[in-house]
Formats: structure tokens, sequence, C-alpha cells
């Protein structure tokens, strides 16, 4: 069926407006609480939320909903997305929820749900989810007698803070470290910058005072140029970038450059190789990432499976493969063997195990690979569907053809904002942009056009 609602990660879109409103929200809760009511037990659901101001809204639209369907409902307040999931399973829930539009602005927000294995739901599961919201399905409200719930967790934040710590040896301490961290103004203002300290770095939080509207406004992984700024300032071993639900992240190293999640994945596959510990014989990324990844790991005879974009399609690979380590050029690096989604702090501290461990600048442990040149620019458009019109499809044959084998062409809107995302790669610079330039001027030009 074609989906209304969910995109690639979960449903998004501008707050107050379709299909971010409270009514909306509150048959999401009565749809998964029906979905996910299975058995004679009390059933419960944890519900996480980054800073923004509609989060609220969305929250108690959400609790209306699950009580409703007679589930009981556990507010952890803001926690990172990967905290929802590890609770879902540590508290024996049905059902996690996080409110949040991840790296998008506090105008936008979102509903991400995970199985009580931790993991994001299927796409057959949210298809039943959306039928049910659609009217398509019944949904089963709880009798008077048997309403949920509601009431607030404590000691959330410590919960997490002990499990990120316990991802590196009981021995390892990262006292002699400077570490700035850029917390986005979002979920993990909080917990990073205090798991940080408890493990012995020295730590400068930056981007830590939310206010419901800075959420990764000029900060945090997906604009780290402040981040950079303040590791020259501080003189800083390290800088730390997560976006506003904390399952992303970038790093700038001691010089300011900043390493995307190729690299990440670069550094802790072959750390882990070289260790025994990487399974499946390589490691699962998306088609975004770049060719010099791809070749890096042939040269260890070790394999890069590609998804199509989204961690979850990422996740959905390595479990049906065994791997354990995957992720996004973005920032979400998924490392099985500890979380179920995307964790920025978990992958942070891998890092800053390796930095540790080989006493050696960041600038030099996470130069893993030489990346291809590569280019990514997006083109809006108000509706229709360009990447099916005749000339945009002589335009991407003719571009793949120039590029030839030893380049890569991805096309394909973007799941969460209403964007083509032209993406070409190769070892000739001009060519790449010469070829993205084109496509991007021929689907403009249709856009116009219609």
């Amino acid at each position: 069926m074609s989906k209304r609602y969910f995109g690639t990660d979960g449903i998004r879109g501008r707050a107050n407006s379709f299909p971010m409103t409270a009514d909306i929200a509150m048959k999401v809760g009565m749809a998964a609480g029906t979905a996910f009511k299975r058995g004679g037990h009390r059933h419960r659901v944890v519900l996480g939320k980054d800073t923004r101001l509609s989060g609220y809204m969305i929250e108690n639209a959400m609790v209306a909903g699950f009580c409703a369907a007679g589930m009981d409902v556990f507010l952890l307040g803001p926690v990172p997305t990967p905290a929802v999931a590890m609770l879902a399973r540590s508290l024996r829930a049905d059902i996690g929820v996080m409110i949040s539009a991840s790296h998008n602005s506090y105008h936008d927000n979102g509903i991400k749900l995970f199985g009580p294995d931790g993991y994001k739901l299927s796409d057959e599961i949210e298809d039943s989810i959306e039928a049910l919201v659609s009217g398509e399905g019944e949904i089963k409200l709880a009798g008077s007698d048997a309403l949920g719930r509601a009431k607030r967790i404590d000691g959330v934040h410590d919960r997490y803070i002990e499990f990120a710590k316990r991802t590196l040896p009981r021995s390892m301490s990262l006292a002699g470290l400077r570490v700035v961290v850029d917390c986005a103004n979002g979920a993990a203002y909080k917990v990073a910058p205090a798991a940080l300290w408890e493990l012995g770095a020295e730590v400068v939080a930056i981007n830590d005072e939310p206010n419901g509207f800075n959420i990764n406004e000029e900060c945090g992984s997906t604009h780290p140029q402040g981040l950079s700024k303040k590791v020259h300032e501080v003189r800083a071993d390290i800088g730390i970038a997560l976006d506003g639900d904390a399952d992303r992240v970038v790093i700038v190293d001691e010089t300011g450059k900043v390493i995307d999640g190729d690299q990440i994945m670069a550094l802790i596959g072959q750390t882990w190789h070289e260790a025994g510990r990487l399974s499946g014989g390589g490691v699962v990324a998306t088609v975004m990432s770049n060719l010099g990844l791809e070749r890096f790991f042939g040269d260890m005879k070790l394999a890069l499976h590609r998804t199509k974009v989204g961690d979850r399609y990422v996740v959905e690979h390595m479990r049906a493969h065994g791997f354990n380590v995957g992720g996004e050029q973005s920032g979400h690096v998924v490392l099985s063997d500890f979380s179920t989604t995307g964790d920025g702090l978990v992958s942070a501290l891998q890092v800053l195990a390796c930095i540790k461990r080989q006493d050696k600048p960041a600038s030099e442990v996470l130069k893993k690979f030489e990346p291809v040149p590569q280019l990514l620019k997006n083109v809006r458009f108000a509706g229709g569907k360009p990447l099916e019109e005749a000339g945009v499809k002589a335009a991407i044959e003719d571009a793949r053809s120039r590029l030839g084998a030893k380049g890569r062409l991805v096309i394909r809107p973007s799941g969460t904002e209403p964007l083509i995302r032209v993406m070409a790669e190769g070892d000739d610079s001009s060519l790449v942009e010469k070829v993205v330039d084109d496509i991007v001027g021929v689907i403009a030009e249709t856009r116009s056009a219609a």
C-alpha cells in the first residue's frame, strides 16, 4: 500500500500541520496500542521526546491514545532515541515511542516507533497501523474499567548513562582527553556531557541549553562549524556533534576538520576486525556511503553491503545476515553488540577508546581512507513525480554512461522532505560536478514547467 503517514524514519512533518497534529498523534497511539496488545498481561509503553516545543502537544495526545487503548504509559521526558529503544527492552514494554524530528528544526516533529525488542517497526507492522489510523481497520478501545495509566519514570538519565559507559571495558578511562560535545540543544543535553565526564574526560559542553526553539539551530551534527571553532578555541583533542535526538554523530578532530560516518565506520570496522569481533565478514552501509569506504574494506578482504537510505534498512540487513557494524555517512552508526538503533554517544565512545589505545591524535586515528570525490545536491519540488519525466530519465541515463564503471550515481526522493537528492561520485571531480549540475538543472526545469 502507498503510505500516507510513515516515511523512511517514522512519521514526520511540520508541527500542528498534517500529519503531525494532535488528533493524528492520538489516533497513532490508539492504533499502535491496538496492534501491540497481545495477551492478557498489563500492557505498557515507554514514551520519550526531544526538546521541541511541540513535544508537549504530541506527547499528551499520544498518552491519551495509548490510555484509551488500555496501555499504561511510562513518560521518560527528554532522552535520546537509543535510550527509548534500550528502555523498551529493559522495562519489558510492549512498544517504545520517540517523539522527534531528528536533525530537523523545531518547526517539525515526528513519531518513531519501536517494538518490544527495541527495533524499529517493519513495513508490515507500519502498514497495519496506517490502516487503523486511516479507518480501514477497527481500533479496539479499552472498557472504562481497563483504561491505561500514565506516570513519569525517575532515574532514566542515570540508566542510560550507565548503559553507555558499559559499552567500554571497565578499565577504560578517558582521563587526559579534552572533549567538546555539541548537544544540538536536543535530547542528549544532559546525558552526553555527564557520561563523558564520569568516564574521566575534561568536558566542554556547547548548545546544551534547549528552550523549545533552538534544537539543531546552526548546531549539532548537521552544522558542525561552531564545534570546529570551539575545538580550536579550547585546544580540545576532539569534538563530538550529536543531532536533536542523539542517534547520529559526526566528529571534529583536533585540527577542526569534520569527520563523517563513513570514516567512523571504517575505524570501528577495522578495529573490531583486527580484534576478531567483527561479524558478517564486513560492514553494512547505504547507497550514499563513499566509494572510498568500499575500496578500504575491499583491501582488507571485507565486504561493504549497501542498502537503501535509512538506518532501519541498515539494521534489517544486519539482523538478516549477521553483521554487527553498520551505518550511514550522515553519522547513524549502528553497533548491534550494544544497541538496536543508531547511538551517537556510544559510537563516539568507541572512537574515543581507539584514540586512547593508540595514543595518537584524532586526525591520525580517523583518517582511514581517502574519500572519492563526491557531490550531493538537493532539488526542492512542490508536487508530482519529477523522476518519472522522460527528460529527467534521459539525463540520468546519460550521466551513468559518462561516469562509467569507476563512478556511482544515486538519485532518490527524500523520505522526510519534498526534495530530490542527486549524488554522484568518481575519481574525476570535475566530471562528478558536471554530472550533478546537469541532472539538477533538468529536474529544476521540469519543476518550473510543472
